[in-house]
């Protein structure tokens, strides 16, 4: 346990600070299985942290709120895997990196961990201003992410990923300046983004 344990804080360190390192090591083996089982085991703990932070807040338990946190939100969390998968695919054409669609998801399968920190850090958002702050935050990682895995997982060409990271960043500022981002809003925290009306 304590190996797992020191192994996991080990491969966070890694993503964060030696992004370099720890996703050039990222190779194609024909285990698929293993990428998914951590999209949704990642998923199922994201669901019940936030069924937890709103029982914790006073939020009425349903089955409906039940069954979301540990089926649908799970599902999802592969589904995401594999949307994301074929993004960093297109990308990586681009770009002129690997055109390999296990390497895509393994990079990807790789930083799942953040999953439940967002839609927990999505669930404490309480009011309009800190909905954008999280917001912001959150998808800006997530940019640097996608940089980074372009970059030494799938091994584009370093001009080409900051352009199309360019684009992508453009992109985000284009909804946040628009109405379209109180439909993003709503994905991540239907109340904080009510708060954002009035």
């Amino acid at each position: 346990m304590k190996k797992k344990i020191i192994g996991m804080f080990s491969h966070l360190r890694d993503v964060i600070i030696k992004p370099k390192r720890y996703f050039t090591k990222i190779v194609a083996d024909g285990n698929l299985e293993e990428s998914m089982m951590k999209a949704f085991i990642y998923g199922l703990l994201g669901g019940l942290s936030v069924l937890a932070i709103r029982l914790i807040g006073g939020a009425t338990v349903t089955i409906g709120a039940v069954f979301t946190a540990i089926i649908i939100v799970p599902v999802l969390a592969v589904a995401l895997l594999f949307l994301m998968g074929g993004l960093l695919m297109l990308v990586s054409e681009i770009t002129g990196g690997e055109r390999d669609w296990e390497i895509a998801i393994k990079g990807l399968a790789s930083v799942f961990f953040v999953y439940p920190v967002i839609l927990i850090l999505n669930s404490l958002a309480f009011n309009c201003t800190s909905m954008w702050i999280i917001s912001i935050l959150v998808d800006a990682y997530i940019l640097f992410l996608f940089y980074n895995i372009s970059l030494y997982c799938m091994r584009g060409k370093k001009s080409n990923v900051i352009i199309v990271i360019g684009i992508l960043a453009l992109f985000m500022i284009t909804v946040y300046a628009s109405d379209y981002r109180m439909g993003w809003f709503y994905l991540k925290n239907t109340g904080a983004a009510l708060a954002c009306l009035m």
